[in-house]
Order: C-alpha cells, then structure tokens, then sequence
C-alpha cells in the first residue's frame, strides 16, 4: 500500500507537491528546532486518489491515520477521545500553492459530550471548554456538513443581544453551554459523538474543498494547472489553545514590513483569541508592537524565530502563531507578498 501519511519526523519539507505548502513549512519549522504543534500530513496523492474513487477515501487510508495518531499521543501525552486527558486536533487543508482562504480548516476536533467534561476539569476552566465546543460544532456544522454560517451566528447574537455584551469574549460558560445545546439541536443525528467518525468526516470535508467553485476559479484566475498543484494536503495537527484567557493569544505577522519593506515585525494578534476569530474580523486586533510593550519576552521569542526562518527560507515571511498560557507556537510559514518597493529595499 502506497504511503499516504507521514508524520513530522519521516517528511521531506523540500517535497512541497507532496506535502503542501503549510505541511512542507510546519515540516521544515519542526526539524530547524522550532516550536511547533506535533502533527502529521497527509498527502496530495491521497486527494487525486479521493477524486479518482468518486469522493470516497483511499482504502487503507484510516488505518494509517490511526498509526500517525498514536505516533502523535505519544509526543503530547494525551489520547485522542479519552475525556481524562484529551488531545484534539485541527484539521487544515494545504495546497502546494498558497490559496489564501479557499479552502477550508476544523479546529479543535475530538471533542464531544464527555471530552468538553474533561476539558474543563484538567484547565480548571469550565468557560474555555465550552467555548472550545462551541467553536467545534459551528465549524463541524458549515464546513464537514455545509450548513449556513448564518444559522449559528444567529444564536450567538441572540444570546450577546440579550446579555448585553459586544464581544464573545464576555459570553459566560453558562452562556456557552446554552449554546452549544442549540448548536446540537440543530445539527442533531448529524453530528458524531465518535472523534473518530469526526475525523474521517473533516479530511473528506477538506478535500472536497479543493474543488468548491471558488477554489476551482481562483485556480483558474492564477493560472494554477495540475502540473503545478494537483490535489490539497490535509494537516492534523495537535491543537493549542490561543482562546486559554489573556496571557494566550494568536495573529500573524510579517518578518518585515511588507509595504516599506522596514525591517521590522510587522503584524497583529488578539489576546484570548483562535486562529479563526483573526481572519473573521469579530474583534479588533492589536498591533504587533503592543505586543512589544505589554510582553516583551514573548516578543523577543517570536523576533528572533521569524529571522531564524528568513535566513533559512531566505525570503520575507509570513507567519501564523499562537500563544497559549505565555509559550509561543508557530502554526504556518509562507514566503511573505510584497510590494515591488519593499522587495527592491528588503
């Protein structure tokens, strides 16, 4: 059976086509010493080969999921579905070729009715655990059964409009437990109980994304053929927790200034914040030089892993990270985009 799966330790980051680009940069952060979440790739052979089937996984392909899972509980520690100390995982898609935003992403999978429990327990946080399930349900709900977005906003806002509050981040855990028991109303029979089940639905989910419409255009608009990226790469990686209260966080941020080309960090994050909340534009983020004044150690940490990566990749970077209880972790490299000005100074 060909290999379709390859941890962090047995990857190639040279082998982007195989891996993607975000498998080849988190691969390539993993072996320079980096703080990465441990993970594992499962390759763009593996989509050609889901599309080949008419949209159903290659066989045998589970079964070395579970072998990589383990490879997995091993380095953290934790087991996937055991509410006693739980391991949950993202699920992100990656092409060969950067796609910003076309393709889709679940965060913290592995968690349902019993795990939220013991997710609560072991952070002593009741509210994180169920902010943890809220976030989980609504991804699993638009993305692995394609439900409208709206439908789960529309409870959130309900429930801020009755509160009282503006942002997320004041919802209680009595809030939060109200609405993931709407959430579940409305995924009903749909939603598995079994983290497995989740699993094997959410790398179906991403490689179906490589062939939504909009992805197909994009593809098209930049001129992407086959010979190019033929397939998107699914990511399972060990969750950590921006969203852990306010000495977590995430952002992103750019090795230089990406319109002057200054070299300096140029980026933003939110405190008590997920991957998600960033992009989603819920809340507004801080400037990376915030970060500079209120935690200077986390800065200097992030400052020098960014010009570690430049003068690896030797290119600008652009880099995705998250905080969680004050230790940085480094989620995603790319070669940074530019204008010609910042280049020419760069």
């Amino acid at each position: 059976m060909t290999k379709l799966v390859y941890t962090y330790d047995e990857a190639d980051p040279r082998d982007r086509k195989l891996l993607g680009g975000k498998g080849a940069g988190l691969v390539l952060m993993h072996k320079q010493g980096l703080p990465v979440p441990p993970g594992f790739t499962i390759t763009t052979e593996a989509c050609r080969l889901f599309y080949h089937q008419g949209e159903k996984l290659p066989e045998g392909l589970m079964d070395q999921v579970r072998e990589a899972m383990a490879w997995l509980e091993s380095k953290t520690g934790k087991k996937f579905g055991d509410p006693s100390n739980p391991l949950l995982v993202s699920v992100r898609s990656g092409a060969p070729v950067s796609m910003p935003g076309m393709m889709d992403t679940v965060l913290n999978l592995g968690i349902n009715d019993e795990v939220v429990e013991g997710l609560a327990r072991l952070s002593g946080d009741e509210r994180f655990a169920y902010d943890v399930y809220r976030r989980f349900l609504q991804m699993f709900g638009t993305i692995v059964l394609g439900l409208d977005k709206k439908v789960f906003d529309d409870i959130l806002e309900e429930v801020k409009a009755k509160r009282g509050i503006g942002s997320d981040a004041e919802l209680t855990a009595e809030d939060l437990k109200y609405i993931v028991n709407r959430y579940k109303e409305i995924l009903g029979e749909r939603f598995p109980q079994d983290p497995w089940k989740q699993l094997e639905l959410a790398i179906e989910a991403v490689f179906r994304s490589w062939n939504t419409p909009r992805a197909v255009y994009y593809r098209k608009a930049n001129k992407i053929t086959p010979d190019i990226a033929d397939g998107t790469a699914v990511n399972v990686v060990a969750m950590v927790y921006g969203n852990m209260g306010f000495d977590s966080g995430t952002g992103v941020l750019f090795t230089r200034d990406p319109a002057t080309g200054e070299n300096k960090l140029y980026g933003e994050f939110l405190p008590n914040a997920q991957g998600e909340d960033v992009v989603a534009g819920i809340r507004t983020p801080k400037k990376i030089e915030d970060l500079k004044k209120e935690r200077p150690d986390l800065y200097r940490q992030l400052y020098d892993m960014a010009k570690k990566l430049e003068r690896v990749k030797k290119e600008v970077q652009d880099i995705e990270f998250t905080i969680e209880r004050g230790k940085v972790y480094l989620l995603q490299t790319r070669n940074g985009k530019m204008t010609p000005l910042a280049r020419v100074r760069t």
